[in-house]
């Protein structure tokens, strides 16, 4: 057997894993002002591009399930971030919408991804490598969505 196959250092996943772990860890203080979670911060970043999505569809651009999905949303309406209401057109669909609380909350959070960027060029990291990564993460996305 081939115990180099199963050194962590030889994963592909643990360092993708970590980075996850430890970039959210980066955005935690900022998100601690504004009162939410980063879960909840994604789920705002959808709906500040398009308020009035359906459950399924935040979902799908979050790549969650949702069964997952659903809880996280009940907690956001519990804070008058949004609201959950079914279609007229369709009972099955719930759509989701911002409240003002939560269409505010984009004023104040629209500094988070410059000061991210700031913390990281001050390291080693250049700009155009964070870029590359950026791009190279979404095709790896999108070659495992694809086999999902």
């Amino acid at each position: 057997m081939n115990d180099e196959k199963l050194k962590l250092d030889n994963q592909l996943c643990f360092p993708v894993y970590a980075a996850s772990r430890l970039i959210t860890r980066e955005y935690q203080p900022y998100l601690d002002k504004l009162g939410i979670t980063y879960p909840q911060y994604l789920v705002l970043l959808v709906l500040w591009e398009t308020d009035g999505l359906t459950v399924n569809t935040i979902a799908k651009k979050l790549i969650l399930n949702t069964n997952t999905l659903t809880p996280l949303l009940k907690r956001m309406e519990q804070m008058d971030l949004l609201t959950r209401k079914r279609s007229e057109k369709d009972e099955r669909k719930v759509i989701i919408q911002l409240r003002n609380k939560g269409k505010q909350l984009k004023d104040e959070a629209v500094l988070i991804p410059e000061e991210l960027i700031k913390r990281l060029s001050a390291s080693d990291l250049e700009l155009d490598d964070l870029i590359k990564l950026k791009e190279n993460l979404k095709d790896l996305i999108a070659i495992l969505s694809k086999q999902a």
